[in-house]
């Protein structure tokens, strides 16, 4: 439920912090399933690059600017294989917008998609009024789910350099469960 919440909010963005095994993951994919939203993670293999982050980013931008889907991107500690993502993640917390993401002429093509919206909504279709409806679009529909473990030192210092994924986020943190829950749910199953 707290999840879902956080989700529905426009900017609405979480940091989830527990141990592996939690429920995290899991939670996450069931609150988008209720708020009807589509799940995104990254496929991370041996060549996966900053590029093909970008590239991911992209396909975001796209379902939640353009085609007004609502998109909960979960990234988990262990898909952080360049720290450089959370420099892309920390400015997508803090303003709605990744600085450099789109090449002038897609930031064109994403204005011109947003046109005949920008004129119902009441607003004049100049470039800058097109870019900015754009991003609020994205604030509205693209939700950020950080899952995180609190085990050493990497969550410590990704929270000091990169104060977006504090500042910015609902922190849920999923406390361990109590001997007598997981006695039940062992005798249950």
């Amino acid at each position: 439920a707290r999840i879902v919440r956080i989700i529905l909010n426009p900017s609405g963005h979480a940091l989830l912090v527990g141990v592996g095994g939690s429920g995290k993951q899991s939670l996450t994919k069931l609150a988008s399933f209720i708020c009807v939203y589509t799940p995104f993670q990254i496929q991370i293999s041996s060549t996966y690059s900053i590029n093909d982050f970008k590239e991911d980013l992209k396909i975001m931008h796209n379902k939640a600017g353009l085609k007004e889907e609502g998109v909960t991107f979960l990234l988990t500690d262990s898909q952080i294989t360049n720290e450089r993502f959370l420099i892309f993640v920390n400015d997508l917390l803090a303003s709605g917008e990744v600085p450099d993401l789109f090449a002038p002429d897609e930031v064109d093509a994403l204005a011109n998609g947003c046109v005949s919206r920008c004129k119902a909504a009441g607003i004049v279709p100049d470039k800058k009024n097109l870019w900015k409806f754009f991003i609020n679009e994205i604030k509205a529909n693209l939700h950020v789910v950080l899952a995180f473990s609190p085990v050493g030192d990497d969550f410590r210092n990704r929270a000091k350099k990169f104060p977006g994924l504090v500042s910015c986020t609902v922190i849920d943190w999923f406390q361990p469960w109590p001997y007598q829950a997981l006695f039940a749910v062992g005798q249950k199953f």
